[in-house]
């Protein structure tokens, strides 16, 4: 008797207060580059909230919230974005952080675009040279980026030739897939900074704006359904954004390095 009094306050505890968390569809490279485990603890200390992740590329993470599967999106197209809050799916996106992306290969450089500042001009000599390229092809931010370069450098990638290579994969496998056939890639330096295995790999382009590369957070329409937890959401969407939030995302450093610039803070190229 005296151990059932002991366990009753316990057992009349609601679940609710045992359970809060969110479901957050996000990009593989806030998570592999380690951007997650160093901000959600802090999150979940200040708010008591858990932010359960779900790492894809940033096409399949739009695809999770139109279906509202999850509570909220941190995600980086802007114009998938524009288009996931036009179409209902998506409310109240917020400009939260952003890096860049860097164009990476051996330091051989078949297709000499080290040193260059101009990325559809180097995807250009890539494809001239017949030089491998190891695309991530998971309609990801990043892929979707460097179709974008394609275009702009007046190709069509799957047009390229067997030296292109679409890998479905995310942005660590897509490096190591790089590091081992001698490919050039397109990757984010976040990812970039935490990645080991970099064999011959070097970053041999960057400081074009058009490899700027902002992230957004969208909450989830709760008229998706009845089980999203519109009320948690809100509070991870506003702290992002906040000023703890930001000193948060600014403090986070690789090997001292800082890889992502709260909005407005980005140092010019």
């Amino acid at each position: 008797m005296l151990a059932l009094l002991a366990l009753a306050p316990a057992l009349s505890r609601p679940a609710a207060a045992q359970e809060r968390a969110i479901t957050l569809a996000s990009t593989t490279s806030t998570e592999q580059s380690g951007l997650f485990g160093h901000l959600l603890p802090i999150f979940r200390r200040e708010t008591g909230i858990a932010v359960r992740v779900v790492a894809v590329g940033t096409g399949q993470a739009l695809a999770i919230g139109a279906k509202g599967d999850a509570d909220a999106l941190l995600v980086h197209d802007r114009p998938g974005e524009d288009r996931f809050v036009a179409e209902g799916h998506g409310l109240d996106r917020r400009d939260v952080m952003a890096n860049d992306f860097v164009i990476v290969g051996p330091a051989a450089d078949p297709a000499g675009i080290a040193g260059g500042r101009d990325a559809a001009a180097a995807f250009a000599r890539i494809a001239r040279a017949q030089a491998p390229f190891a695309s991530r092809g998971d309609d990801s931010g990043t892929h979707r980026t460097e179709l974008r370069l394609w275009t702009k450098a007046g190709l069509e990638a799957r047009g390229i030739g067997a030296s292109y290579r679409e890998l479905g994969q995310g942005m660590g496998p897509t490096l190591n897939a790089a590091a081992a056939m001698d490919a050039y890639t397109l990757t984010d330096r976040a990812t970039w900074a935490s990645f080991k295995n970099r064999q011959t790999l070097a970053i041999l382009v960057q400081g074009d704006p058009a490899l700027f590369n902002p992230y957004g957070s969208i909450l989830v329409n709760p008229a998706k359904t009845p089980q999203i937890r519109a009320a948690d959401a809100r509070i991870w969407h506003e702290w992002l954004t906040s000023e703890r939030g930001r000193a948060a995302i600014a403090s986070f450093k690789v090997a001292g390095e800082q890889l992502f610039f709260p909005t407005g803070t980005m140092p010019s190229q």
